[in-house]
């Protein structure tokens, strides 16, 4: 199995714990961090060429992940 770039744990490695912990907690946490992780695989396919698709829709992807990953990251560094 090939490594998949960009995995929430592998791009915050210091919050290792926190991802894990608010995926437990909190429901939309945990809701976003799985739309990020099935986006995040797609992106993956597309550019490893298992799953081809035009750059427009590569693209609409990359803006969709790097949304939930800021939107993941806000939620990573909020007050506890």
């Amino acid at each position: 199995m090939s490594h998949t770039p960009h995995e929430l744990a592998a791009d915050f490695p210091e919050a290792a714990d926190r991802i894990r912990a608010l995926k437990e907690s909190n429901p939309h946490f945990a809701r976003l961090a799985e739309e990020y992780h099935e986006v995040n695989r797609q992106i993956h396919r597309i550019e490893t060429d298992v799953e081809p698709a035009s750059d427009d829709f590569q693209t609409r992807l990359r803006k969709q992940r790097m949304a939930l990953k800021d939107e993941l990251y806000a939620l990573l560094n909020a007050p506890a």
